[in-house]
């Protein structure tokens, strides 16, 4: 009984609006059905929400996002995703054809250990005053891998023709891109990819433009 409850339980999903990890996390949420509760993490504010030792408790890394679900707390965004496809019903966020799943989680991988850490908040901001042309060439650079991968294993969506978690890898990785000056017409796969993806609701509602801690001259 007491397990029954935890479960009814509305996840609590501790982010920031504009972090990829958190940005991926509300995309599995929305794509599942899941309702769930924010509780935003300011990374600038106060010299970042997320360096208190009250959050470090959820988090020891002291990144976004944390998640509370299920009596549980777990601070990997690709975790959280594949936990919550293999408890909630809802559309697979893995594919059931072991081939499909692991280009899925190798695609995932590319996207969160071989490019987003390389141009994270905390990374450039040691940076400093390169911060900008830092992150581009990141950005360039495993895009310029990811093209090719993605030329081999999309259909309509990023493996075959069912949203997976490399789509939900894969928008944010573009905002990003976006935001550093990355030419997408270099990679028209990638570009397609994203076009598509964010027509559908659950990108849109996820989008960074639309969430509870979003500065309203960003708010679209």
């Amino acid at each position: 009984m007491h397990l029954s409850l935890v479960c009814l339980a509305k996840p609590i999903l501790h982010g920031y609006f504009r972090s990829s990890c958190s940005w991926r996390v509300r995309i599995a949420f929305a794509l599942k059905g899941i309702e769930y509760d924010q509780v935003p993490v300011h990374l600038i504010k106060d010299g970042g929400q997320q360096l208190t030792e009250q959050y470090k408790t959820l988090n020891p890394m002291q990144q976004v996002p944390a998640v509370e679900i299920d009596g549980i707390t777990l601070s990997q965004s690709l975790a959280v995703i594949q936990y919550i496809d293999e408890t909630r019903p809802g559309p697979r966020l893995l594919p059931e054809d072991p081939k499909k799943r692991a280009q899925v989680r190798m695609i995932s991988d590319v996207i969160a250990s071989g490019i987003q850490p390389l141009q994270n908040l905390y990374v450039i901001q040691k940076i400093g005053a390169e911060k900008v042309q830092w992150a581009h060439h990141f950005i360039d650079r495993g895009f310029q891998a990811l093209e090719p991968i993605l030329k081999q294993t999309a259909g309509k969506y990023c493996v075959g023709d069912e949203i997976s978690m490399a789509d939900i890898c894969l928008v944010p990785q573009v905002y990003n891109a976006e935001r550093f000056k990355v030419d997408l017409g270099q990679y028209p796969t990638i570009k397609r990819l994203n076009q598509v993806l964010l027509q559908i609701e659950a990108f849109k509602v996820s989008d960074p433009s639309c969430q509870p801690d979003t500065p309203a001259d960003l708010r679209a």
